[in-house]
């Protein structure tokens, strides 16, 4: 989407501000579909943080989720720029990738589909 769509905003606007960690959402970004469910940035930022301090070859990268905290920025009133998914899958066939849930991060405005709550798949 050219612009981002409100609906999206206002939905990421909500997890952000700490009023449900619980939306299972769908979307559809460069024709890959990524179903999961959103966790505020700080949350999302410090995960992604843990699993890379717990590696050997990448845990220097664990510093840049941790700088520059959305809680730091909390004095700008900005919409959310992006929907942070954790225990998310890409689905491509019948299977989910991975198969225990990822972390990803996706831009607002890069969305072309979306809809409320999680695909099911099944590897059968």
């Amino acid at each position: 989407m050219s612009n981002p769509d409100d609906l999206l905003v206002g939905i990421s606007t909500m997890v952000e501000s700490g009023q449900s960690n619980q939306m299972s959402l769908t979307v559809v970004v460069g024709g890959a579909v990524i179903t999961g469910r959103l966790a505020p940035e700080a949350a999302w930022r410090e995960r992604v943080s843990e699993v890379l301090k717990d590696s050997d070859h990448l845990g220097s990268f664990s510093a840049v989720f941790s700088a520059d905290r959305p809680q730091d920025r909390a004095d700008r009133a900005e919409a959310p720029t992006h929907l942070h998914f954790h225990l998310a899958r890409i689905l491509q066939g019948n299977i989910g990738i991975p198969e225990t849930g990822g972390m990803y991060r996706v831009a607002i405005k890069d969305v072309s589909a979306w809809t409320v709550g999680d695909f099911s798949y099944s590897d059968h």
